[in-house]
């Protein structure tokens, strides 16, 4: 089976790294040549809307598959003339803009934060009115790892904000006082099979996320389920998909999706009888999936700007180092590590923890009561 992806970084990588094993081929059209996923396929080295390079895609591939949510609908649409894209235009243009995503959800009985589109300074301000502070103000496009988003917490914020996000159409939320933040990765099949994954436990710094504990048994699985069920079905959705959720007391809340692999899963590769990139690859290619259960309770630790020595990595047991070969940036992902309890106690578990968080970087975390 040859599979063209949309991206050329670590998710497309690890997409094929999964692939492989299946007999699967991958090619992989993006603009970076650096494209670290070049080394598991073959790279087509253009812009998205590259018509020629469209065709090339297409012509070699059996089905396309894309990697992040901001490729360009207007290629995903192109290319669905040509060949099989899953998931559709339709899903990636519902999770690409945030406010058809809320709204979306809303429409699905899927409870959301307070929102408002906020098109000018003059909406920001109408919206701040009703929605109160403090509030977000994201950009409806184009966001993620905290770009495209300002905190509003004084009324004097407000023409600042709108300036720092470029003063484009966004969208007004409220601030939320969550308890914890969570996610639910689930995958589903063109038959329409849907298997779930364990929620996620996810902690954010600088709006980048730093770790996600998996949550076998959470009392949030059941409603989290409800919920991207929803979703799915209402898309008519095929792979994997994400639902980031805040939880306050026994209610959820969706934050956004993401029509894709997704960080908080990364867990999955070695937690997971079955890894989310492998259950991703098997359902665009029309494949039974794998069993979504557990290995053991997991941990998976970003690995953001810089890469520890492997050696220390690996001196903590059940620890994988996971590499991108990407260059070492500031709030850049370059790698992940992932921990199992398979084995050990939860005290060791903890232990291990701690000590990948402060070869990350991750000093606050290190020290905080992560519930373990």
């Amino acid at each position: 089976m040859k599979v063209g992806v949309l991206g050329g970084g670590q998710l497309a990588q690890m997409m094929a790294q999964a692939g492989a094993p299946l007999g699967m081929e991958f090619m992989f059209l993006c603009p970076e040549a650096d494209a670290c996923a070049a080394p598991f396929g073959q790279l087509l080295c253009a812009n998205y809307d590259d018509e020629i390079a469209q065709q090339q895609l297409a012509d070699w591939a059996d089905v396309v598959t894309y990697e992040f949510e901001n490729i360009p609908l207007a290629t995903v649409e192109s290319l669905e003339r040509k060949i099989l894209v899953l998931p559709t235009s339709a899903a990636l243009a519902a999770g690409s803009d945030r406010l058809n995503e809320k709204h979306g959800f809303q429409a699905l009985g899927v409870s959301t934060a307070n929102f408002s589109a906020v098109d000018s300074a003059a909406d920001l301000a109408e919206a701040v009115g009703h929605i109160g502070l403090p509030a977000i103000l994201k950009t409806r496009t184009e966001g993620y790892d905290g770009k495209g988003q300002a905190v509003l917490r004084d009324t004097a914020d407000l023409q600042g904000a709108w300036e720092r996000v470029g003063a484009r159409p966004c969208i007004l939320e409220s601030m939320v006082p969550f308890e914890r933040e969570l996610s639910i990765i689930a995958v589903r099949s063109r038959a329409g099979d849907i298997h779930f994954y364990p929620v996620s436990e996810n902690h954010h710094r600088e709006g980048i996320l730093r770790l996600s504990l998996s949550r076998p048994g959470d009392p949030m699985q059941a409603p989290a389920e409800q919920a991207i069920r929803r979703i799915m079905e209402k898309l008519d959705y095929v792979g994997v998909l994400a639902l980031e959720l805040f939880q306050l007391g026994d209610q959820l809340l969706a934050n956004e999706m993401a029509p894709r692999v997704h960080n908080t899963g990364h867990w999955t590769i070695e937690g997971a009888q079955t890894s989310q990139f492998e259950n991703h690859v098997r359902a665009v290619c029309d494949m039974p999936l794998g069993d979504t259960s557990i290995v053991a309770p997991s941990a998976m630790v970003n690995l953001i700007g810089q890469l520890p020595k492997e050696e220390d990595i690996r001196a903590v047991p059940s620890a994988v180092p996971h590499f991108y070969g990407k260059a070492e940036r500031p709030g850049r992902k370059v790698g992940h590590i992932t921990l199992t309890r398979e084995g050990s106690s939860p005290e060791e578990f903890s232990q291990g923890l701690r000590q990948l968080l402060l070869l990350a970087g991750e000093t606050g975390l290190a020290e905080a009561d992560l519930g373990i």
